[in-house]
Order: structure tokens, then sequence, then C-alpha cells
């Protein structure tokens, strides 16, 4: 069965490299030399277009940083639309806004192609592990036809509704973790004016009801360590937040922390560039308060 994948960033790459031994693989990046390489290195196929990659294929795997950017794909004479077999199912892996999918997902259905979006979480190392966690929408005939092709690379996998939904989900998620970073990062900064450093405060915290992944997991290893390998960009992170705050106003829910992290993280991402990972967030609030956390301070 042939597979095409198009978008090789970070995450993409990894994860199509777990698809390469198990189907005959299209690849595609806008980045064609990134393409050539991989291909070279996995004894797959380089595809010079969109259109290229998906011709032919049951299974197309989109993983791009914005839904608008998988949009761009469909049109035109080199775009995906025209070229996909009827009966066959896109799967959008970026982290996207529902309301896009929902549009991509009927202009697809109108040439007989399955959709469905499916977000994922676990980043650069759950990729390159095939651990992904993988939150999906759709109906149930398109999710059949995803789930083996999404085995090969995630461990958990969750219908979450209907077209939408994965993206709806994964957004909340984000959405949670910027302000799990966010408020961590103000307590942290307070308790080390007042003289707790922040090794006492986290074997504290992680030892009681406040803890979470964020303080267990990345700000030991990185901002205690000043070490801020730039994983996830704080760029995407604005974005991905942003969604869900969208999300809630479109569905008429009052979200007065949503909107506010949006607002928070939004001004992080003009302070401190588009290169800045998420968690180099908690420098913003350093600043702000003229302190360093971590074995420096």
């Amino acid at each position: 069965m042939k597979v095409a994948f198009l978008g090789l960033g970070a995450i993409g790459a990894p994860m199509a490299r777990h698809l390469a031994p198990l189907y005959e693989l299209s690849v595609w990046n806008r980045t064609e030399s990134r393409a050539a390489d991989f291909a070279k290195q996995t004894s797959s196929q380089a595809a010079t277009s969109p259109a290229d990659a998906v011709r032919g294929a049951a299974v197309a795997i989109t993983c791009l940083p914005t839904s608008r950017e998988v949009e761009s794909l469909l049109d035109g004479p080199e775009g995906m639309l025209e070229a996909f077999d009827r009966g066959a199912t896109l799967i959008d892996c970026t982290s996207g806004d529902p309301a896009t999918s929902r549009r991509i997902a009927g202009r697809l259905a109108e040439r007989g192609v399955g959709f469905v979006d499916a977000p994922v979480s676990g980043g650069v190392s759950g990729a390159m592990k095939g651990t992904l966690t993988i939150m999906c929408g759709g109906d149930e005939a398109a999710m059949a036809r995803a789930r083996p092709v999404l085995e090969a690379f995630g461990e958990k996998i969750v219908l979450c509704g209907p077209i939408g939904a994965g993206h709806a989900v994964k957004a909340v998620n984000q959405a949670m973790l910027g302000i799990h970073i966010w408020s961590l990062s103000e307590g942290l900064v307070a308790l080390q004016k007042a003289g707790v450093s922040t090794a006492t405060a986290l074997d504290v915290i992680n030892s009681s009801s406040g803890r979470s992944n964020t303080s267990m997991n990345l700000f030991p290893e990185r901002v205690s360590t000043r070490a801020f390998p730039r994983t996830f960009k704080l760029a995407l992170m604005d974005k991905d937040v942003r969604i869900a705050a969208d999300f809630a106003r479109e569905h008429g829910v009052s979200s007065p922390l949503l909107q506010l992290a949006s607002e928070l993280l939004r001004e992080a991402r003009r302070e401190l560039g588009e290169e800045a990972d998420h968690v180099e967030t908690v420098k913003v609030l350093e600043q702000w308060a003229g302190v360093e956390l971590g074995e420096r301070a």
C-alpha cells in the first residue's frame, strides 16, 4: 500500500521514518533537499510536488505548522485535491484549528476522500520512539482506514469525536501546558524573591498537589539547569493556545483564563522572538522580577 507523508519537520521526519519499512512511502517537503535526503536514508520516494506525493496513495499524512498551510496544499496544478484517488484518506497530524479542518474535510468529501484530524503529543522524543499520543476527529469509517497507519508511530490513539475534535483537544491540552508554565514561573519567581530556592520549591511542589509534568520534568531539566533545549517553539504554543481561546469563544463558553493565557503567551512571543522554546517563557517573568531561577540563582 502506498502512503504519502508531507512535512518532514522535527516531529514529522521521525514519524515518517516509522512508516518507511512498512509501506511504499512517498515523501514531500517544501525544502526539496530535506525530502531527497530522507528518501536516500529510508529507501522511500521523494515527491516533486504535493500532487506527486499523494497520487496513487491510499493514505496521505500532513504534518505542517498550521492548518492554513495544509489547506494551501490542496489547490493549483501541483495541489493534492485533484490528485487524490477516490476512497483515499487524508490524515492531518498538524496542530491545527477545527474550523479549517472542517472546511478541508468538506472539500475532500466532494471528491470521495476521507479526512481525519490527528494532532500528536509527545514531542520529538515520542515521535522517535513511536509512542505518540494521537487525538483524532472524524467518522468511524475514516478512522478505521487511518488507525493501522497511525499505529506505526502512535501508542495511544483516541477518536475524540467528529471532524475537528482532535484539533480541539490538542489545543486545549496545549493551553493547559501554557498555563502550567506561566503559573509555575510566577510562583517560583515570587518564592525566589522571598528567599526560597528553585530546587527547594520544586522538591516540595513535586511531592504535593500542585505538581504537574511541567514541575516534575520540564523545569528541573530545563529551567534549573538553564539548558533550554529548543524542542518546541513558543511561537507554535502561542498559535495553539490562540486556537483553544478561539474555540471556546466559538462555542459561547466563558473562558477568562484561556483568553488571558493567550494574551500572555502572545506577549512572551513578542519579547523572546520567533525562535524561543516554549519553556523559555519563564525568562519573561524573570526579567520582570529581576531574578534568575535555577542552579545559578
